[in-house]
């Protein structure tokens, strides 16, 4: 096949490209490094000439010229299915709605529910096969690809190149190809690790043992576990995740990460998508020892469920004494999004010797300055991520608790029990109004 006669019969600009887009179109354009840089200045130029054309994306580092170029919503609206801290501060200016999601159903709302007029994606160049490969959005990006009425790639030379399975689109499959200038990939800034995550984590290490297999999430805590684990004596450790994080990296050069004794995919990680570092995207580049794979699969409780020994280690925002599980607002102002959270806590619990830790410190300093519990006596606006019927191990600095099994009296006993000394007097007085304590634990 002449693949390179193809290729140059669809190349076009940017601004030839999204010439296709019409007034009241959905466009969309995929997760973290896949946001199509070019493409998005390109269609922004057209602003004047549109209306209500709607953008779907999430975890996009921004910025998005669609969005920041019409502040009055006259043109583009953005929706976001995970919030980015990039994100979070258009929803703050109410430029970015939310849309409620489970992440492992994302393509099948696609495939069943929703429309995608033009998806415009950034991805790896071609090879001599035809491919263009996903890369680090792998995980949700096939299956918008099919759904889309149009597909526009935008080549990034800078992308990783990833192994797995519906990691790659065939030229055949694509209707137009846009080239240009790119600078350096996103990268992550990691949050220092504190002395409360440091001592989550100690909380959690001894439940870790040698062929474990690893779903971290992102922020100073998992990064502590991670830390943790490097200097503890642990070995063959496994990594199953959405998302794959500099954590991993760190445990790989350490010699714990090697995914020799998972008991799903034998020396392959498995992940859905991936941004940190320059570093983890050189280590993910044409590494066959990862597999990225599509949320469907990575995310399936079902899945998940044959892996033996799963740990989830996951943060919150804050838990009320029903043990109800919010990690993606503050009150009703959206933060992130529900993410996985829901998938790996199902998934861990089917797993045979899978545990579950939902982790955050038992405190926050509002902008106000004022201190406040992050265990509360019950939520008022804030939303919940997680039912209390999904919650299992809580970890704050003070101690892990599991919840499996326990009625309102006993959950309330051991929430307090991890809450800061300085409010548990005042949590105890709530749960009495509440009708949900039995003893005093003091």
């Amino acid at each position: 096949m002449d693949y390179l006669s193809e290729y140059k019969s669809k190349l076009r600009t940017p601004d030839e490209a999204v010439k296709i887009v019409k007034s009241g179109d959905w466009v969309n354009y995929c997760t973290a490094l896949s946001m199509p840089v070019l493409l998005d200045a390109a269609l922004a130029k057209r602003r004047d000439e549109l209306t209500d054309v709607k953008i779907r994306g999430n975890l996009l580092f921004g910025p998005i010229e669609c969005v920041e170029q019409d502040p009055e919503q006259k043109h583009f609206i953005y929706h976001s299915w995970h919030c980015s801290a990039y994100e979070r501060k258009l929803a703050d200016r109410g430029l970015c709605y939310y849309i409620p999601m489970i992440f492992r159903n994302v393509v099948p709302y696609y495939t069943h529910f929703l429309d995608v007029n033009v998806a415009m994606l950034s991805v790896a160049p071609m090879d001599s096969h035809g491919y263009f490969n996903l890369s680090t959005s792998t995980g949700i990006a096939k299956g918008i690809l099919d759904k889309a009425d149009v597909v526009i790639v935008e080549v990034n030379d800078k992308l990783p190149r990833v192994h797995g399975f519906d990691e790659v689109v065939h030229i055949s499959e694509v209707d137009m190809i846009v080239e240009g200038s790119h600078g350096p990939l996103p990268e992550l800034k990691r949050a220092p690790v504190t002395t409360a995550d440091e001592q989550i984590a100690s909380h959690i290490l001894p439940f870790i043992k040698d062929g474990s297999a690893l779903q971290l999430g992102i922020g100073g805590i998992p990064d502590a576990v991670g830390q943790k684990i490097a200097v503890s004596g642990i070995r063959n450790l496994s990594m199953h995740t959405e998302l794959c994080c500099d954590a991993y990296l760190d445990l790989y050069n350490e010699g714990v990460l090697t995914n020799r004794k998972s008991s799903l995919q034998r020396d392959k990680g498995v992940f859905g998508i991936a941004f940190g570092s320059k570093a983890l995207y050189d280590w993910i580049d044409g590494n066959p020892g990862l597999h990225a794979c599509p949320l469907e699969y990575v995310n399936s409780p079902e899945i998940i469920g044959r892996i033996d020994d799963m740990i989830l280690v996951n943060s919150c925002v804050s838990v009320d004494l029903y043990g109800q599980i919010c990690a993606e607002s503050d009150g009703t102002r959206q933060i992130s999004g529900t993410g996985g959270q829901l998938d790996y806590l199902t998934g861990a619990a089917m797993s045979k010797g899978g545990k579950a830790f939902i982790c955050m410190n038992s405190t926050h300093t509002g902008k106000d300055g004022v201190m406040k519990s992050r265990i509360v006596p019950t939520f008022s606006g804030d939303i919940v991520t997680s039912p209390r019927s999904q919650a299992y191990y809580i970890v704050t600095e003070y101690g892990a608790v599991n919840l499996v099994g326990r009625s309102t009296w006993e959950r309330t006993e051991f929430l307090i029990s991890i809450a800061h000394p300085d409010y548990r007097e005042e949590l105890i007085k709530a749960a009495e109004r509440q009708n949900i304590w039995r003893r005093s634990n003091r």
